[in-house]
């Protein structure tokens, strides 16, 4: 959501998390996994991305939530759609999946006073070797991410993880917006780069809650925003992928509040 915010040197202050408050966000991701699980099921060639944002908002309101994002900063919708070359918040439309088209799906919710946010990214039909290719690597550096979210590390190794395997594999993160802290705001501190150097930045510590979410292009890292305000685009036109999930920083690792129990 729009807090992918923009990288910002102001003094920042980090929450650290109780036990039963990370219980608590913990309900509100596994929320938000339900609702992109049963979202991404209905993705399909024409389908459109406002009826995808009227079935999540109905989920939302039969889970006894509240969708974190709309009215957001103005933002009108439940959920934020991005096809394609659009990077982040793109809007709900009639607009039609075609296929070959990559759908990101950025969601969240507010339950129970605190916040949980996951974003996938899933194929129309049968999707180019390329769309195929940028998907993996993506949802693949979300997890070398995650997997440096331990108390100790700092900010920067989360970061070098991430650019690091994108980089590999010929594709750039996105450095205009980031990820960032969750909890009993939608947006907290830190903010999280997909890009950085390991041993730098913020000291990780144990109660943490991150919400980390590489946003990956296929050619330049460069975007702008389109003139709704809200669609972050690539520059260059190419394809862009998205996968975030929240995670807990704890005495045995990270653990991952959005991730749907089987």
């Amino acid at each position: 959501m729009r807090g992918v915010v923009r990288v910002e040197c102001v003094p920042i202050m980090v929450i650290i998390r109780k036990p039963d408050e990370i219980e608590k966000i913990r309900e509100s991701n596994l929320i938000v996994a339900e609702i992109l699980n049963a979202l991404k099921k209905e993705v399909r060639v024409g389908v459109t991305t406002k009826e995808l944002d009227e079935y999540c908002e109905e989920l939302t309101r039969k889970w006894g939530a509240k969708p974190a994002f709309k009215g957001y900063r103005g933002y009108p919708y439940a959920l934020c759609t991005s096809i394609n070359h659009e990077v982040v918040h793109g809007m709900p439309s009639h607009r039609r999946l075609k296929e070959g088209d990559i759908l990101s799906l950025d969601f969240g919710v507010y339950y129970n006073g605190y916040y949980g946010d996951a974003a996938i990214t899933v194929p129309v039909g049968e999707v180019s070797k390329e769309a195929r290719r940028l998907i993996k690597v993506t949802e693949e550096a979300l997890y070398r991410g995650i997997e440096e979210a331990k108390a100790g590390n700092r900010l920067g190794d989360i970061s070098a993880a991430v650019q690091t395997h994108v980089e590999s594999a010929g594709f750039s993160v996105v450095r205009d917006f980031v990820g960032h802290g969750i909890g009993s705001e939608l947006h907290e501190d830190p903010q999280i780069p997909n890009f950085g150097t390991p041993g730098r930045g913020v000291l990780l510590r144990e109660g943490m809650v991150l919400a980390i979410e590489p946003m990956v292009n296929a050619g330049s890292y460069r975007v702008k925003v389109l003139d709704d305000g809200w669609t972050v685009v690539t520059e260059d036109g190419s394809l862009s992928a998205h996968f975030e999930h929240s995670i807990a920083i704890t005495p045995n690792g990270p653990d991952i509040l959005s991730l749907k129990r089987k």
